[in-house]
């Protein structure tokens, strides 16, 4: 019993014996851990009200819906978005799932660690919810809004695996986050490749059209080889429709300011008057078709600016097979692809674009942001700036707040 091939052999028979015993809970153990229901017990939700009005409201809505999760360390149940600007009549909203606009699991890889989207199915117990009525009227302040979602952080609130906030549209909600951390949301949204694709389409157009046009000009010594990537193009939001002239005006009476309506008159000579800007070039308008009353955007434009629009460039059948919210999310991806952009700082869409634009700036280390010797220059039309051109236009990313975009501001940060 004391040599060496019998222990061996004793020692093989107990380990046997150990695994045999062991092996049954052992698995059962395992499976219970990586059953996906225990997880998500563990896990806790927040519910928001479906999201309505423009596509950048919409965004803009989103990211507080994202920020308001964070804060209360909760995953944002993915939201229901709106394809239609009706906002008034609930009955014409037409929803449309935020995955059909952007990239669910792109968002998530993206903003890893900061915030997180989940599904509805992930909810294990769909009675465990508690209705948060968010503050409402004159009386209700931001700072007993950021008071009411700090106490829903804590117990009893927290111990609910869904708290459901029921009441106002998100883009209502206060503001409590630095631009920063809405522009983190905002790099995470990617749209869907339909989309996406449909913009190659616009903006292939767009410079097929520029590069023919400068290939005609022979002063300017075009290179044999340009491309259509090297085809550079300007677009303008042009924000002259029947719905902002109303409310442009009542905000210049409320504000008591005199720089937010510009006719299309002011829009087409600051434009041209743009120092530096060579020509010719194309000049996209982006412009709600269906709400726009003249017809005469595309005459007197000055020398070597080339206007297109939707129907003049050929591509009005790629916009119509869509809701408003598609239409607005390709037009959006067009001005901000632009080498040269041109908006209204009150315009929610503009000031988004301009975001979007900085942050590409920053991100390949640009100090400069302003004038066309950058990449991704911006400016505001309703601002008028040198040579009576328009004013160069960069977002401010270290505002405490979006107060400025989500509002728009005559204040705009350029160095």
């Amino acid at each position: 019993m004391n040599s060496l091939p019998y222990k061996c052999a004793a020692f093989l028979v107990v380990a046997l014996m150990i695994k045999t015993l062991w092996l049954p809970s052992s698995s059962n153990f395992s499976g219970m851990r990586l059953n996906p229901k225990s997880d998500n017990e563990k896990s806790k939700f927040l519910e928001v009200p479906q999201i309505v009005w423009g596509l950048n409201n919409q965004k803009i809505a989103f990211a507080r819906a994202c920020l308001t999760a964070r804060l209360l360390n909760r995953t944002l149940l993915m939201p229901s978005l709106s394809a239609s600007l009706f906002y008034k009549e609930v009955i014409q909203l037409r929803p449309i799932s935020f995955d059909k606009v952007f990239q669910f699991e792109e968002f998530n890889a993206r903003c890893q660690g900061f915030v997180r989207l989940g599904r509805y199915s992930e909810v294990s117990d769909t009675g465990d919810v508690f209705e948060l009525q968010k503050g409402n009227g004159r009386r209700w302040t931001i700072e007993k809004d950021l008071e009411q979602l700090r106490e829903f952080g804590k117990a009893p609130y927290d111990e609910y695996q869904v708290i459901r906030v029921v009441g106002k549209n998100p883009f209502l909600w206060h503001d409590h986050w630095p631009t920063k951390d809405y522009a983190k949301i905002f790099e995470c949204l990617v749209l869907v490749e339909e989309i996406s694709l449909e913009a190659d389409k616009v903006v292939s157009k767009i410079k097929e059209i520029g590069m023919e046009e400068r290939s005609r000009v022979s002063r300017l010594q075009v290179n044999v080889n340009a491309t259509l990537q090297s085809t550079p193009y300007v677009a303008v939001h042009m924000r002259i429709e029947k719905d902002w002239m109303i409310h442009c005006k009542k905000l210049e009476q409320r504000l008591n300011v005199s720089e937010i309506c510009s006719s299309k008159e002011q829009i087409m000579r600051r434009v041209g008057s743009i120092v530096g800007l060579e020509t010719p070039i194309v000049v996209y308008l982006a412009v709600a078709d269906n709400l726009l009353e003249d017809n005469s955007i595309l005459e007197g434009w000055g020398e070597g600016l080339l206007p297109y629009e939707k129907k003049k460039l050929g591509v009005l059948d790629v916009y119509k097979k869509h809701p408003y919210l598609i239409q607005s999310a390709i037009d959006y991806e067009v001005c901000l692809r632009s080498d040269v952009f041109v908006g209204n700082t009150f315009s929610t869409f503009s000031s988004l674009v301009v975001l979007e634009r900085t942050q590409l700036m920053m991100s390949v280390g640009v100090a400069q942001r302003c004038g066309l010797d950058v990449r991704w220059p911006s400016y505001a039309y309703n601002l008028e700036g040198e040579s009576n051109g328009p004013r160069p236009w960069a977002a401010n990313m270290s505002d405490v707040s979006l107060q400025a975009i989500s509002y728009g501001s005559n204040r705009v940060s350029c160095w």
